[in-house]
């Protein structure tokens, strides 16, 4: 099986290549072309091994997804039916199929999402450090992996291909790491970055979708630890303040922590079905933040093995049986 590191579209005009994404242009001024590849990006850094069928496990967790959370807020999607796309699009209906969607064009912010349900990752990292996450305040004696009073919003910068995003202080004028916006960051919060009204709406309807998730997620056996959405504006169709809505993908394996409900054990870290599994392979292999030219600065990147891209591949096929199936 073959994973699909890069479309080959020549008829459409390509905007962008993401760490997953490629995004084309479509003879519809209004609308998108999002296709999910195969790709897999860890510390920010695009691997150079893919993983068979992610892109298409990706779209079909987030069309789950879009469905489901809709009454929240609405999404970007506009159809995944290649039939019902520009007729430019059908001719590579072999390639895109089943890791298309025809989206709406929206203002994208630039500001992720982050709401955290569990103390984990770089939360903890942060927590042992300081007692904070993303400069909040956190309770005393809370033990790695455990589950917050309640959930936290912990936004970050939205960085470049190549560039880490970096956590952000929701309110106060700091930002945890290294800035990402040159000397502007430092002495900007996120409600400052996009505006406190914009910033409000997004808080709330990340709160609201990360409360909703969790529960269906629990009810399938599965913890959502923590996830990433992103937001994007349209114009209002009565012509008053833009519409915010739910834009790329939601509540995959790329964008979230997934644990196993059934051995979920706090005071250590827990086995995901997410690409933190990924994370800990590289990690193990001696690979961290600032070798994104690869382990010997050569810069022909990192790679993983046929092991770990099938780990990788069962895992992320896992969460999305259970998430489907469990209430079918």
């Amino acid at each position: 099986m073959t994973a699909l590191l890069q479309t080959d579209l020549p008829d459409l005009h390509l905007l962008s290549r993401g760490k997953v994404r490629d995004v084309y242009a479509t003879s519809s001024p209004d609308h998108l072309l999002f296709v999910a590849t195969d790709r897999i990006s860890v510390y920010d850094v695009i691997l150079n091994s893919g993983i068979p069928d992610k892109g298409k496990l990706l779209t079909s967790i987030s069309l789950f997804w879009f469905e489901k959370l809709k009454d929240i807020i609405p999404n970007h999607l506009v159809t995944v039916n290649i039939d019902e796309m520009p007729e430019e699009v059908r001719q590579y209906r072999e390639q895109l199929e089943g890791r298309t969607m025809l989206v709406r064009k929206a203002r994208i912010v630039p500001m992720e999402a982050i709401v955290r349900g569990y103390i984990t990752g770089s939360a903890w990292a942060e927590y042992q450090k300081s007692q904070t996450v993303c400069s909040i305040p956190i309770p005393a004696k809370m033990e790695e992996s455990q589950k917050f009073p309640t959930p936290i919003f912990t936004p970050s910068t939205k960085a470049e291909q190549g560039a880490h995003d970096e956590n952000i202080s929701p309110e106060k004028g700091t930002v945890v790491g290294k800035a990402s916006l040159k000397s502007l960051m430092p002495t900007i919060s996120a409600a400052q970055l996009i505006g406190q009204d914009l910033f409000d709406r997004i808080q709330t309807a990340s709160l609201q979708l990360y409360t909703a998730a969790t529960e269906y997620a629990e009810s399938c056996g599965l913890i959502l630890a923590d996830t990433k959405f992103e937001f994007g504006l349209v114009p209002s169709a009565s012509g008053g303040q833009d519409e915010l809505i739910l834009v790329d993908e939601v509540l995959t394996p790329d964008s979230s922590r997934y644990w196993p409900r059934d051995q979920y054990e706090p005071g250590k870290g827990q086995p995901s079905f997410d690409k933190q599994y990924v994370r800990n392979a590289l990690t193990a292999a001696g690979y961290r933040k600032g070798l994104e030219s690869g382990p010997n600065g050569n810069g022909e990147g990192w790679a993983i093995d046929d092991t770990v891209i099938e780990g990788t591949r069962k895992r992320y096929k896992e969460a999305e049986q259970m998430l489907k199936s469990s209430h079918s």
